[in-house]
């Protein structure tokens, strides 16, 4: 078995002395892991980073075998999100989310192209962090999971949409919503298309959080979201900080 294909590195790890077991989001190929030889050695370390853009060739006696990578080196990520905490955050969680979430070997185009928009703009663009909270969405979609936010669930208008069912993950307004309004899920205007104002990426990644946590974790067993995405939510939800970390200075 054989087969070439590009993809985004998302783990690492050693695998006896000299040899490591890297895991990839590839177009055509889905996730897939395979060993690396001389994979754990100083000359590889800078290019088995996770983010990097990779070829990789796969060669395997079977189909179902581990199968050994080949790998070229297409673009590093690392030095535009290395001097940038938030980036560097979300590129973790965007590795940790999809190794926790997408079955091996599973094809998913559409998200793949998307997950290559995010990782592009991260260290590079101020939107970053709306295109994340997006891609976060993709994922729910993909999972089987996708939210439904085109009108109300309860009276289907379609405006002043203001919150999200945590069971049905329907769009719900101001008007439907009524006395259940606290046992709903915020819905940010920038969920819907808009930009983010103050505080909008922070409320969405609490109802794509809930979905992540309360439908799509539980379909995939007992294990727990990913701590990468815990660290990323802290950093984008603080206020008194800018996305790079730094203290931002106040106005007297």
């Amino acid at each position: 078995m054989e087969w070439r294909d590009e993809g985004v590195l998302l783990s690492v790890r050693r695998h006896g002395e000299s040899a490591a077991i890297i895991d990839v989001f590839t177009v055509e190929h889905g996730r897939h892991a395979g060993v690396v030889r001389g994979g754990g050695s100083r000359k590889m370390h800078p290019v088995l980073q996770p983010g990097a853009q990779l070829q990789v060739e796969w060669r395997a006696r079977l189909e179902d075998h581990l199968g050994v990578y080949s790998v070229e080196p297409l673009r590093s990520r690392s030095a535009a999100v290395m001097a940038d905490r938030a980036a560097l955050a979300g590129l973790n969680a965007i590795s940790a989310l999809l190794g926790f979430a997408l079955p091996e070997r599973a094809s998913y185009p559409a998200l793949y192209a998307q997950t290559q928009t995010v990782l592009d703009l991260l260290g590079h663009s101020e939107l970053w962090p709306l295109a994340y909270l997006r891609w976060e969405l993709a994922l729910l979609e993909e999972m089987g999971f996708g939210l439904d936010l085109g009108q109300c669930a309860a009276t289907g208008a379609v405006d002043d949409l203001r919150y999200v069912s945590p069971r049905t993950g329907r769009a719900v307004s101001a008007a439907g919503a009524g006395v259940w309004a606290d046992r709903l899920l915020p819905l940010p205007a920038c969920l819907l298309g808009g930009l983010p104002a103050p505080g909008e990426i922070a409320q969405g990644l609490v109802t794509t959080g809930h979905f992540l946590e309360h439908h799509v974790r539980p379909s995939l067993g007992d294990k727990p979201l990913p701590q990468a995405r815990t660290r990323l939510v802290k950093i984008l939800s603080r206020p008194s900080e800018d996305l790079s970390g730094h203290t931002q200075s106040e106005t007297p």
